[in-house]
This record gives structure tokens, C-alpha cells and sequence, in this order.
């Protein structure tokens, strides 16, 4: 993994610092989430084939996952996925990333599989980086990333990705399925918390 220079942040800025005193402001409604991963997922077909093996990355990317699923079995009559899970972290319960990327459970088996890694928000690059290194080292014929958020001002790690929702700018983002401190995952839309 190559470090890329820092942009600076200016997101502690104003943030709330506790989760109990934020309001989530809508940023991507669950409509606009719907009809991009309809987009989503016949260019992922398109390109990867039928034959995939999803390996979502745990906890944040499953909401994303499994509207992508469904979404990826009505772009494909002969889709035939297998889902199987990767949990990475590196944040814990703050706000921002530890800069360490630890590894929990064991390792999806994907020798000689087609893998779309699915992971909710590609910010600096640490953690999909990780997870595409360790599919690949696991003997996956073809290792692709799947975001729904892409924060390029937050990259320190060159990875980009294969198939993106939205790119947004460097905000601190919850709902569908990504949390604060586990809390806001249940929101059906992208929320920023500033």
C-alpha cells in the first residue's frame, strides 16, 4: 500500500462529539440510493459476468450489500452469487480512522472466484486496500471494489474503486447501514452529522 499526502480536514471543526447530540442532516435521500444501485449493478454485471462472489465488508457495508444483492439478481437471469463476509475495522467508536486496519473472523474462501468487495465508504483507502490484498492473497482469479460513498479528499492509500454510488465531499456521514458509535446505522438514506 502506497501513503498518498493528507488532505487537511476541517471535520472536527463543528462536529457534535457525542452521538446523542447529533442531528442527521439527509445527504443522499433513499430514492437517489435506489436508482444508482440499479445503475450500480448492471455495470457491475456487465463487467464481472454472472459468476460472483460478494464479500461484504463488515459491519457498515451490509445494508448496501444486500439492496446491491438484490439489485445484482434483477440485472443478471443467471447471477449466481455467494455471499460470504469480511470483517475489517478501523475506527472503532470515533470519528475518525485509527489509521490500523484489523482483521476479526475467518478468512472467506475465494481461490479461483470472481470477488466484488463491497464496502460502504472508501475514504482513505486502508481498509478497502486490506480487504482487496487479502482476497487477492487468498487466490481470487479477479478482485473488484464496490462503494457506495467515495471520499477522494480523505485518501492516504492509492485504491480506487471499481464501481462507485456517489462521491461526496469530506463530511461525517451515517444511515444505511453506516453507524456512529452503532448508532444511526437504521436510517434508509445517507445522513451527514456536522
Amino acid at each position: 500500500m502506497t501513503e498518498m499526502p493528507r488532505q487537511p480536514s476541517d471535520l472536527t471543526r463543528t462536529a457534535p462529539t457525542d452521538p446523542d447530540q447529533a442531528t442527521p442532516q439527509t445527504l443522499i435521500s433513499a430514492e437517489d440510493i435506489a436508482t444508482r444501485l440499479d445503475a450500480m449493478a448492471a455495470d457491475i454485471v456487465r463487467e464481472l459476468g454472472p459468476d460472483i462472489t460478494m464479500i461484504p465488508v463488515l459491519k457498515g457495508a451490509f445494508v448496501f450489500a444486500a439492496d446491491l444483492l438484490r439489485a445484482l439478481g434483477r440485472h443478471g437471469a443467471k447471477v449466481r452469487l455467494r455471499v460470504q463476509f469480511l470483517q475489517l475495522a478501523s475506527y472503532g467508536a470515533a470519528k475518525e480512522s485509527s489509521g490500523t486496519v484489523t482483521q476479526t473472523g475467518t478468512l472467506p474462501e475465494v481461490e479461483g472466484e470472481t470477488v466484488l468487495v463491497v464496502e460502504d465508504v472508501l475514504d482513505s483507502g486502508r481498509t478497502a486496500a486490506r480487504a482487496l490484498e487479502l482476497m487477492r492473497d487468498a487466490g481470487a482469479r479477479r478482485a473488484a471494489l464496490a462503494v457506495l460513498l467515495d471520499k477522494p479528499e480523505r485518501r492516504v492509500v492509492d485504491c480506487p474503486a471499481d464501481f462507485t454510488g456517489f462521491t461526496i465531499p469530506d463530511r461525517f456521514v451515517v444511515g444505511y447501514g453506516i453507524d456512529w458509535a452503532e448508532r444511526f446505522r437504521e436510517l434508509d438514506h445517507v445522513a451527514v452529522v456536522d
